[in-house]
């Protein structure tokens, strides 16, 4: 019986070291040598070893499971860590045995040319897939990597961070002669051509000086702290919240109660369910409180209110939570006009036009709250003629309240309902 040798994949230093030791003496005995032809091109390869340029994956794969069932010594060879967002995952689904030599990858690279600490990085890739949730992480997170593709680069990313307060760093070219790292703002790069492949580091900008809150709201807990380089304080660069979500309302500034209970807030966030990738708007958005608890939970937040006192208040709220929450200040709907898709949108307030507005750009999700019943009926039958399924509740609540004596009783909240359109 002819024993399964592994496959060797081998990663080429993203940074430009030399290849690994181990490279050598597997490459001379090798029978295949599969590859990009960059890769194929930078190595020794036998003059008896078949190869196999790397284009479409599925050729190669057959040729490499048939080179293992004869025996026949099989090399791959990849860009930095072939386990990191590399060939290692497709070859394991191929049902291959793989020993695995890894090199710096690209992104480790990047960082290291730029100065930068990485521990606090969430890493995403637009190579192969719809781009938007790796846009959305840039939105949501204050540092970022991301894996590029040709048609989905720093320019088709810079375009889709304008309005958010980032700049970004491109690396092109990372371990070669042409080797190039360049600071720009999201519009520059959407300007320019860049060469592939390259990493694009998403940094946030320092937000502008915003007008200080009342004095009299009450003070936001505090939130965990995010040091230089995007860390937060208990380790966690996109994790659920440390302080949890559906925080009362105390953790919030607001005015004349202008915010959304928690108990509303709890199914609220729970019927948008954010996650990092999606795009969340909060239209009418009072204290902010809605769009925060989704940054918190790392979705990429648009918060819409037409009151510019609003507005400083959503920002500080914002700050408090460490959170980042694009800040559009003006009257839905005409607000919305030329704001990026969104994946949910919560509509606390407006009218039925706001709500008409909001479904024709067809998000997954539509959540609204209504205090008025007469609301409800025209609301239910707008979702449904724009192709939304329905389901809705009232929320009535009844919170502890003390009396004198050291007696307790429920004083209730006004009910709410909470309306949830889904696009089938």
């Amino acid at each position: 019986m002819t024993r399964m040798e592994p496959v060797t994949v081998v990663g080429l230093d993203a940074a430009g070291a030399p290849p690994h030791p181990a490279l050598a003496p597997v490459l001379a005995a090798a029978g295949l040598v599969v590859g990009a032809a960059r890769h194929l091109a930078a190595v020794p390869v036998p003059a008896g070893a078949d190869t196999v340029t790397l284009g479409p994956l599925a050729p190669a794969l057959h040729r490499l499971a048939g080179a293992v069932a004869a025996g026949v010594p099989t090399v791959v060879l990849a860009s930095g860590d072939p386990g990191f967002f590399g060939i290692v995952r497709r070859l394991r689904a191929a049902g291959l045995p793989l020993r695995v030599v890894p090199a710096v990858s690209s992104v480790a690279a990047a960082f290291a040319r730029a100065g930068l600490p990485w521990d606090g990085a969430a890493v995403v890739t637009a190579h192969g897939r719809d781009p938007r949730p790796a846009l959305n992480a840039c939105r949501a997170l204050p540092l970022v990597a991301v894996l590029t593709a040709p048609g989905a680069g720093a320019a088709e990313l810079g375009a889709g961070l304008a309005g958010w307060s980032r700049r970004l760093l491109v690396a092109e070219h990372l371990g070669t002669p042409a080797e190039r790292i360049r600071a720009v703002t999201p519009e520059q790069a959407a300007a320019q051509t860049w060469s592939d492949p390259h990493v694009l580091l998403s940094l946030a900008a320092p937000a502008p000086a915003e007008s200080a809150p009342d004095p009299a709201a009450p003070d936001p807990a505090p939130a965990p702290r995010v040091a230089a380089g995007g860390m937060r304080s208990d380790n966690q660069p996109a994790a659920a919240p440390a302080g949890g979500w559906a925080l009362p309302e105390t953790r919030y500034a607001h005015r004349d109660s202008m915010i959304t209970k928690s108990e509303v807030r709890a199914l609220v966030v729970a019927r948008l369910r954010p996650r990092l990738g999606r795009l969340v708007w909060d239209v009418g958005a009072g204290s902010g409180s809605v769009g925060i608890e989704c940054a918190l939970l790392g979705a990429a937040v648009v918060a819409v209110e037409q009151d510019p006192q609003a507005g400083a208040t959503i920002r500080a709220n914002a700050t408090a939570h460490a959170v980042t929450v694009r800040l559009v200040t003006g009257r839905a709907p005409q607000a919305l006009a030329g704001l990026p898709e969104p994946d949910a949108v919560f509509v606390g307030g407006g009218g039925a036009d706001v709500l008409a507005a909001v479904v024709a750009r067809q998000p997954e999700r539509v959540v609204l709250t209504l205090a008025a019943l007469d609301r409800v009926a025209p609301a239910v039958g707008l979702l449904r003629a724009a192709g939304y399924t329905v389901e809705g509740s009232q929320l009535s609540a009844a919170r502890l309240a003390d009396l004198p004596g050291g007696s307790i009783r429920l004083a209730a909240t006004n009910p709410v309902v909470v309306l949830t359109g889904e696009r089938p």
